[in-house]
This record gives C-alpha cells, sequence and structure tokens, in this order.
C-alpha cells in the first residue's frame, strides 16, 4: 500500500442528514423491535422518546469502499476488517446531520509476504461543530506486507479475563438480518446474495460485521442500561470469525458496573465470532 498516498486522499466531509425513520431503520437491522409486545424497545423502534442505538455511529458518515482506489495502492480483496471501537462524546440525536472527518492514523508492517494492519479514525460533529462520536477503525491487510511502517497504532486491546462470565445473553437473529441491516448503506452482496457468499468460501451469506457490533450492542444497553442507550460512552471489539444470520449469538459478559468485557459466540457451533469486547457505561 502507498501510505502518502493515503494520508494526501480527499475523503470529502460532505454533511450525512438523516432522519428518525433511518434511527428506527438501523435498530431493526441490529435486533431491536423483535418482540412488538416488548415495550421496553419502544424507544428505539417507534418516534415516541426516540434515542439511537451507539453503534449508528458507524454508518453515520462513512466514506465508502475507498480501498478500491488505485491510489492507496491496497489489495482490497484481501482485507479483512479487525477490529472496531467507538467512543461517544454525547448522545447521537436521533434525527439531524452529522458532518465527518477521517484520518488515516497509521500503518504496523509485519513483514514482505505478510500482512499490514492499517488504522482508521472518523471523528463526527453535528450542525453546531461539536464533537459528537470518534469512530476507530483497524483493517488487516492480507496483500500488504513490506509496505514499511507509518504514523501510530491505535492501542491493543486487553485480553479477556479468565473467569466464568459473569452472565450469558442470549440474541436470537433472524434468518434475514443481515438483508435488513444491509439498508444502513453497506449493500455488498456477500451478505446477501448466496452465489457470492459460496464463491468467498461460505455456505450462505454472513452478516455484516458491523451488524454483529449492533446486535451486541442493543443486548447489552437491554441487559447494562435498563434500556437506555444513551448511557453507553465507549464500545470495542476484536471481529474473530463469521456469523451467519439466523444463528442464536451468545453473549458472555465479564464484570457488573461501568466497565464490562464480554464475547460473542455463536451458540450452535459454539464458535467464536466476536472477542475482546469491552462497554463502558456512565
Amino acid at each position: 500500500m502507498n501510505f502518502e498516498a493515503l494520508q494526501a486522499k480527499d475523503f470529502g466531509s460532505a454533511p450525512h442528514a438523516y432522519t428518525a425513520k433511518d434511527t428506527m431503520l438501523y435498530a431493526l437491522g441490529v435486533g431491536a423491535g423483535a418482540d412488538p409486545l416488548d415495550e421496553a424497545d419502544l424507544g428505539l423502534v417507534t418516534e415516541t422518546d426516540l434515542a439511537a442505538l451507539p453503534t449508528m455511529s458507524c454508518v453515520l458518515g462513512t466514506p465508502g469502499f475507498w480501498m478500491t482506489d488505485p491510489v492507496v495502492e491496497i489489495d482490497h480483496v484481501r482485507l479483512l476488517h479487525g477490529e472496531q471501537s467507538i467512543e461517544l462524546l454525547k448522545p447521537i440525536p436521533p434525527e439531524g446531520c452529522m458532518i465527518p472527518t477521517f484520518r488515516p492514523v497509521g500503518v504496523k508492517d509485519r513483514g514482505e509476504g505478510k500482512a499490514a494492519t492499517l488504522y482508521f479514525e472518523k471523528r463526527l460533529k453535528d450542525e453546531g461543530g461539536e464533537e459528537v462520536a470518534v469512530v476507530r477503525s483497524t483493517y488487516m491487510l492480507r496483500g500488504d506486507g513490506g509496505c514499511g511502517n507509518h504514523g501510530e497504532a491505535f492501542a491493543a486491546p486487553l485480553p479477556m479475563p479468565e473467569s466464568e462470565p459473569s452472565r450469558v445473553i442470549d440474541v436470537p437473529t433472524l434468518d434475514r438480518q443481515a438483508l435488513l441491516y444491509r439498508l444502513n448503506g453497506d449493500y455488498n452482496p456477500l451478505h446477501s446474495d448466496p452465489a457470492v457468499a459460496r464463491a468467498a468460501g461460505f455456505d450462505r451469506p454472513i452478516m455484516h460485521g458491523l451488524g454483529s457490533m449492533g446486535l451486541v450492542c442493543h443486548a447489552l444497553v437491554r441487559a447494562l442500561c435498563d434500556g437506555d442507550p444513551t448511557r453507553v460512552t465507549a464500545m470495542s471489539l476484536r471481529f474473530a470469525s463469521p456469523f451467519y444470520p439466523g444463528e442464536t449469538m451468545a453473549l458472555e459478559c465479564f464484570g457488573e458496573g461501568s466497565e464490562v468485557r464480554f464475547r460473542a459466540k455463536a451458540k450452535e457451533r459454539d464458535k467464536v465470532v466476536l472477542d475482546l469486547g469491552a462497554i463502558s457505561i456512565r
């Protein structure tokens, strides 16, 4: 990859206007409202006292799949989304306009013929110029080893506790969960077209990684925040392996209070799909 070209790249900063309908659609895409008789989710999926889930920051003001730009010389076919974190400086308004800015933070090179790790940051400000959220993404560039070290790396996530989880939350998902989530703007056919998924080596379309993060966020807001998403101040995790729509996510939580660690397994396969998770609660 060419980090100098990446630093010089104009990602744009077009304002992203969104409505209450977009906020409700996002919540539906990550599992809210699954039980229409459960009033706890009404504030996420109806216009009455509507609040946005924190992970909606991941889909607001996205720069698109910029890795395909030949100028940055990234082998985008072999790219994997490794880790994601969000930091909320204030709650996301349920409707409004976000102005994004983007910054490639750094690259850690693992050597020729190996891989490189790219660290990328998005910041969201509201129309008044106040910063709302910082979204940090870590990408594994499996075809770009040997590009050299540049800039800075994000802090590595802490290892998981070795104790038994303090609670396990089952998160059922719909067979069509990815088809709902993609309406937030990620139309990669890997998540919708069975033929494309098979060509990529999967039995069927897989869930979006950020969609899985949203599923976990919704479950943790219900379990740890009394259903109030504005209490979440930060969240981070590592994408460990694919999760399939229709599976049940077994969400293992460690600790209580303002800092909780977590990981998630595909319950039917006993396979870790999200790891090294952490959530901070006000």
